[in-house]
């Protein structure tokens, strides 16, 4: 295999969202034997920075692939602003609803969200409109929402739902295997010589249709029967162990 692309949580990262230093050792070995290293996740950009200065990802789908980072470029595929108002508009009267936007300019939310940097818009009735509009996230603790969520998706829009409750809504253009297939021409490597690790619904398709797909014990069943091998869960350092025994 000649790159290795992997999601971050609860794949490469413990559930305390750490990294071991024997997992650091392995991917620095395989930026020693001439693989390249590249991450698909759906976090943004700033929240994996930590992480990206001691592995030196060659390249990074972030957001799902709203935003993928290039050796020489970055790709865009943001929600139209259109259809962003189009779903806000049908569904900011769900009661008991956690709405947030992630954007060019940051994370905005109509409620504080613990740990993370947001500007807060209690009212909120109308999207930012400065900068480009990745995803919409969007939650309740008392409601299930999926079916209004869908109802209120446009022709150029689709949602995932992020550990069973947290709805993401993006652009049908905006999938990791859209960023995988961006970052792999863009290093010249073809599908069949990449290998993907994987745990959540967003995973299957790479898993799928790169040359090799991986799950971690702790994925989800769809990804478990999708997967050609099952390695060990995130927090026994399954992505390094299945690299350092079968690619080093």
């Amino acid at each position: 295999m000649k790159a290795i692309i992997t999601d971050l949580d609860r794949t490469l990262l413990h559930t305390d969202k750490t990294v071991s230093e024997y997992t650091y050792a392995i991917l620095k070995e395989c930026h020693k034997s001439g693989i390249v290293l590249m991450a698909a996740t759906a976090r943004p950009e700033r929240s994996i920075l930590t992480y990206h200065d001691r592995i030196g990802f060659d390249a990074i789908t972030t957001l799902n692939g709203a935003r993928i980072i290039l050796p020489n470029s970055i790709i865009e595929n943001g929600i139209m602003p259109s259809s962003a108002d189009n779903i806000l508009k049908k569904v900011i009267m769900i009661p008991d609803l956690v709405l947030s936007a992630e954007t060019g300019n940051g994370l905005f939310s109509n409620v504080p969200i613990p740990g993370l940097d947001t500007t807060v818009i209690s009212e909120f009735l109308a999207l930012p409109t400065e900068s480009i509009i990745y995803k919409l996230l969007l939650s309740s603790k008392t409601n299930n929402i999926k079916q209004e969520i869908k109802k209120a998706l446009t022709e150029d829009t689709y949602m995932t739902a992020a550990a069973g409750t947290l709805i993401q809504i993006m652009s049908i253009s905006s999938t990791k295997w859209n960023g995988i297939k961006a970052m792999l021409k863009a290093v010249g490597i073809k599908q069949n010589d990449a290998i993907y690790f994987g745990d959540d619904y967003d995973d299957i398709e790479p898993i799928e249709k790169c040359g090799a797909g991986i799950a971690v014990s702790n994925a989800i069943g769809e990804v478990l029967d999708a997967a050609d091998f099952i390695t060990e869960s995130n927090d026994m350092d399954g992505v390094a162990k299945y690299i350092e025994k079968n690619l080093l």
